[in-house]
């Protein structure tokens, strides 16, 4: 059950690695460690806010169960 699409995954990839980042360079607060949360939400592919809205941005998540 997976409705993180590619683009999605890749942006949180990308901004879950800043914010880690942020406790060790910049102002290193430990609030970076928040940056945890989308990179395993990218990690598995799915979020559960996503779920809780209805929203989906993988194109082919609905197929999987269908087949």
């Amino acid at each position: 059950m997976k409705n993180v699409g590619g683009i999605d995954r890749l942006l949180r990839v990308i901004v879950g690695a800043v914010l880690i980042a942020l406790v060790f360079v910049g102002p290193k607060t430990p609030w970076g460690w928040i940056g945890v949360v989308p990179l395993l939400t990218a990690l598995i592919g799915f979020c559960p806010l996503y779920s809780l809205l209805g929203i989906k941005t993988c194109k082919h998540c609905g197929e999987e169960a269908k087949a």
